[in-house]
């Protein structure tokens, strides 16, 4: 068995979680919890292998490198990390009710790398700019800055759904965290992310200078990662310098979340040095 078969088996292991994690919320059953909880566990694990997999099969390929340089391979690092992410929040505040809006987004992106057409799961060797240890550094934080955004944009859609209906929540939304402990968790995600994005965009800059003999060149992903850290940004200001909170905070979350999807989608099949499409 590859890796991409293994990946392909977690595709559908982080589908079954991602429809316990809602059977235990409609139901209200602590069992498919439970199960919704040790599968995301299974889940990741299996993840984490199939790329550790593929990184050893690109050795035996003689183009040795960290799995971190296509689509294919950044998608599935991120349904890892957003696993990951995941399984610490639900540790921490005790409640599996978060998976219901966060496991279905590691499962989309697994699911998009493994079931699209148009992505190819072929290993390939480097271009020699990609050849450099500031490549896995850049990747890897941007993507835990970019899975926490994930995350918090799922934790800003249960806040924007428990607060409409606060004053009596419905048998179903009585079973979220109440609307203050969905905001600070909104924040801190969103304070999480844009420090490693921070760092993602500097690792960047220094790369690039390596590479091509400049820090920063305007390419379309590169703009549109400013732009994303400038709405990150406008947040936290918002919410430390004017006290924003609640819905304008997670409107500004969603927003957010829609710039790292651009950039990471939209901008790949623009012409410039970070497109590589479906590759």
């Amino acid at each position: 068995m590859n890796n991409s078969q293994v990946l392909s088996i977690v595709t559908f292991i982080y589908g079954a979680a991602a429809f316990m994690y809602l059977a235990a919320w409609i139901f209200k059953k602590d069992l498919p919890g439970k199960l919704a909880t040790a599968t995301t566990l299974l889940a990741v694990a299996g993840n984490l292998l199939g790329l550790l997999m593929r990184w050893q099969e690109s050795y035996a390929l003689g183009i040795g490198h960290a799995p971190l340089s296509n689509l294919y391979e950044s998608l599935t690092f991120f349904s890892l990390v957003i696993g990951i992410i995941y399984l610490v929040i639900e540790w921490r505040y005790k409640s599996r009710i978060i998976g219901v809006f966060c496991a279905p987004l590691a499962f989309l992106a697994i699911a998009y790398a493994s079931l699209s057409p148009d992505i190819s799961d072929r290993i390939q060797p480097l271009i020699p700019a990609l050849k450099s240890n500031w490549l896995i550094a850049h990747v890897v934080l941007c993507f835990v800055g970019y899975a926490a955004f994930a995350i918090a944009f799922g934790v800003s859609i249960m806040y924007l759904i428990r607060h409409s209906d606060a004053e009596e929540p419905g048998p179903l939304l009585a079973r979220f965290p109440v609307p203050r402990i969905l905001d600070e968790l909104n924040y801190q995600l969103v304070m999480f992310g844009f420090l490693f994005l921070s760092a993602g965009i500097i690792t960047g800059a220094v790369w690039a200078n390596s590479a091509w003999g400049r820090y920063w060149g305007w390419d379309p992903k590169e703009t549109w990662s400013l732009i994303t850290w400038f709405v990150y940004a406008t947040l936290l200001h918002a919410k430390l310098m004017r006290g924003w909170h609640g819905r304008r905070i997670a409107y500004l979350s969603i927003l957010g979340f829609f710039a790292v999807l651009f950039t990471y989608f939209g901008v790949n099949y623009l012409p410039g040095l970070h497109s590589y499409g479906a590759g």
